[in-house]
């Protein structure tokens, strides 16, 4: 359920996406608001945004997916995500699984304590969306510090 939730609230977050890419992108026709400065701004820190929700919510999907994987069905234990892929070796001594969603992670864990990851592209993920929301964050703090800005000018004057 948790895996379909995350699925469906990608494509939500795609959607905004490409919606708020296109406002952005507005701003280079004729007839844009003015101050359009302050627009572009805003309507960048919305698609950053939403385009951090959706790489989220897309590793939050397979990381659900993984999860409820396990002991659904035979051979269904340990996770088929630590299996499946990976060389005989590498799976020797497989127990169990730990996951975690924020970061996102699907950890296989082996007899003795280590551990390996079963998805790499996870930890890139993390590194997306958290780069994305951080731009974003800095962007909107960047729209509200120039309107500050501006008014202690107009003050001055």
């Amino acid at each position: 359920m948790l895996a379909l939730l995350g699925f469906a609230l990608s494509l939500v977050c795609a959607v905004a996406v490409l919606i708020s890419a296109a406002w952005a992108a507005a701003m280079a026709l004729p007839g844009r608001p003015q101050p359009w400065s302050d627009h572009l701004l805003r309507r960048t820190a919305a698609t950053l945004g939403w385009a951090a929700g959706a790489v989220y919510a897309l590793g939050l999907a397979g990381v659900a997916w993984s999860e409820g994987e396990v002991g659904d069905g035979a051979n269904s234990t340990p996770a088929p995500a630590c299996r499946e892929g990976f060389a005989p070796e590498t799976i020797k001594g497989l127990t169990h699984h730990r996951a975690s969603y924020l970061p996102l992670r699907f950890d296989c864990v082996r007899e003795d304590g280590s551990v390996y990851a079963s998805d790499p592209g996870l930890v890139s993920m993390n590194w997306t969306w958290a780069a994305l929301a951080l731009t974003a964050a800095l962007l909107f703090l960047g729209m509200h510090y120039r309107t500050e800005l501006r008014a202690r000018r107009a003050a001055v004057r």
